[in-house]
């Protein structure tokens, strides 16, 4: 694929049609990170805020995000996920926590936005519930790690582990 897609014959938005895409069973990893000072980091994984269990809740969120892309995401197909699981692991040399989401559908379009809408929404909920306790705090290098399925078939990133 070497055009943008999501552009009609007039160059104006557009949802590409799926219609005639066959059902796979596709499944697309994200990751991304949010650095904060080493005692904001240990207040979360010691699980020492006032507002509780600050993974927790970020985990919920992302699963949730990932339901809800379609809603945010002007031309993402609104999608029936067949799993969704946001996982985290705390970098105490970095001070910082890696979230990675693994999103799951058998449809006819890839679930990539949901997974880094997932990482991504999972960061900003970290940020919310610690923001009282840290500004600083950065979110980035989200980024998808792989996708199957689908006429494109198996993407993996180099570089990663």
């Amino acid at each position: 694929m070497t055009q943008l897609t999501h552009f009609n014959e007039q160059g104006r938005a557009r949802m590409v049609d799926v219609s005639e895409k066959a059902h796979t069973l596709r499944v697309a990893v994200a990751r991304g990170e949010i650095t904060m000072q080493p005692r904001t980091l240990q207040m979360v994984r010691d699980q020492m805020h006032k507002k509780g269990d600050v993974l927790a809740v970020a985990q919920v969120a992302g699963i949730m995000a990932a339901k809800k892309t379609a809603d945010i995401i002007p031309m993402c197909h609104p999608l029936s996920l067949s799993g969704v699981d946001v996982s985290f692991r705390i970098d105490e040399a970095e001070s910082k926590i890696e979230i990675e989401a693994v999103v799951k559908n058998s449809g006819q379009t890839g679930v990539e936005m949901e997974a880094l809408t997932a990482v991504s929404v999972a960061a900003l909920t970290i940020y919310d519930m610690c923001k009282a306790v840290e500004k600083d705090m950065v979110m980035g290098n989200i980024r998808l790690l792989k996708k199957s399925g689908g006429k494109s078939g198996v993407y993996v990133r180099t570089g990663e582990k």
